[in-house]
């Protein structure tokens, strides 16, 4: 099997989720991938402290085959170290805020000129233009609030809910390393490099958007679920005796109608005329949803569970994290690698797979995300930087 991305340098002057993790995907399938970090490494590297945790196995699975550089971006000689570095890559991935590419000639512009075959992938909060071109964004402030899904989550008789931690930075690495192989299939075709710029802020915006379709047109904000008032009584979660949840997203068709009816053991709803239609349902949603939940407080789970899928009705349970890892769906699927690690007080842990799968391609985890600096020297040398010189430069507090 070929590995897609073999031969392929990526330079990632990144930190945090979003951008590494796309480069992770692209050392999945075998690039090589050099992570320029601070001599204090990548800030997502403390993520974990105050945490119950011997490992950050978040940051494992975002850098996971990496080999790491650490340069003191401020200090004189450092950024011409990374423009070289550029200068042996097919892809470069940063994203540092503008005033810093700017300040250390790390521009689209600037690598550009320089190396015109490179393709130059910006990552931020908005992008890099327009009023807030300079404004720091997580994925909680840009994919989440900014985009206008915050607004639209959780049960409407309370506060917006939450995501959990990096939901938007995964999905948006997604459009990320999509938008790279695009670039690279387009300088095939022209022998030209590519800028591409990715935003927390617009592919958050791209998943919602059935909800922002409407309101270019309507300049309307949607109203947030209400479980009190559910039109459609098999569409919406429901609380099981156990205290767990389940999902039915069915639509108001007559074709699950009656075998729901038959699996809550209510065959009278079928013929009741104030439930008898789609309509007449919609109408009485709003007392038909409550005798449902009631009906769900009956039994747990797992009941429900062997009830739903013999009934062949369309529905999910709440699965919690403990029962998601050990999916035999997921672990039929290859949801998960094992990596082996050099640190014996580590050794080898499980981590997620690529997120895809390519019929007879080498797509695979290579490795444990590196130390700080592990690879410094071994990439100096393969620049060509003298012994001499990469002593001058650690003197001067460039090297970690």
């Amino acid at each position: 099997m070929a590995a897609p991305l073999a031969g392929i340098r990526v330079v990632e002057v990144a930190n945090w989720l979003a951008a590494p993790s796309a480069a992770a995907m692209m050392r999945d399938l075998g690039a090589d991938v050099i992570k320029v970090e601070p001599p204090d490494g990548d800030a997502y590297r403390g993520v974990l402290q105050g945490l119950e945790l011997d490992h950050n196995y978040p940051f494992e699975l975002d850098n996971r085959g990496k080999r790491s550089i650490a340069l003191a971006l401020d200090k004189p000689g450092a950024s011409e170290l990374v423009r070289r570095l550029a200068g042996t890559a097919d892809i470069f991935i940063t994203n540092l805020v503008q005033p810093r590419r700017q300040r250390f000639g790390l521009t689209d512009a600037d690598l550009r000129a320089a190396f015109p075959g490179l393709i130059y992938v910006s990552f931020s909060g908005y992008g890099s233009e327009g009023p807030d071109a300079a404004r720091a964004g997580f994925d909680y402030t840009a994919f989440w609030a900014r985009s206008g899904i915050w607004a639209l989550m959780g049960d409407a008789s309370g506060p917006p809910a939450l995501s959990r931690s990096g939901q938007g930075d995964h999905t948006t690495a997604m459009n990320l390393l999509a938008a790279t192989l695009v670039a690279l299939r387009l300088k095939e075709q022209t022998g030209e490099g590519q800028t591409v710029e990715v935003t927390l802020q617009r592919t958050g915006l791209w998943t919602i958007g059935a909800d922002v379709s409407q309101a270019l047109v309507t300049k309307q904000q949607l109203d947030r679920f209400d479980r009190r008032e559910m039109r459609n009584p098999l569409a919406g979660s429901y609380e099981t005796r156990d205290g767990r949840w389940l999902l039915l997203m069915m639509p108001a068709s007559d074709n699950y109608w009656a075998p729901f009816c038959r699996m809550v053991g209510r065959e009278e709803w079928i013929e009741d005329p104030q439930y008898a239609d789609v309509l007449a349902r919609r109408d009485h949603g709003v007392e038909l949803s409550p005798l449902v939940q009631e009906i769900f407080l009956t039994d747990d789970l797992a009941g429900w569970r062997e009830r739903l899928d013999t009934a062949g009705l369309i529905w999910g349970p709440g699965a919690e994290l403990p029962e998601v890892v050990e999916d035999p769906q997921l672990r039929v699927m290859g949801a998960f690698e094992t990596i082996e690690h050099p640190d014996p007080a580590v050794g080898s842990f499980e981590t997620l797979a690529t997120p895809f799968r390519i019929t007879d391609a080498d797509i695979a985890v290579r490795g444990p995300a590196p130390e700080i600096g592990q690879h410094t020297y071994e990439v100096l040398e393969e620049l060509g930087v003298t012994t001499d010189e990469v002593a001058e430069l650690a003197l001067a507090g460039v090297l970690g």
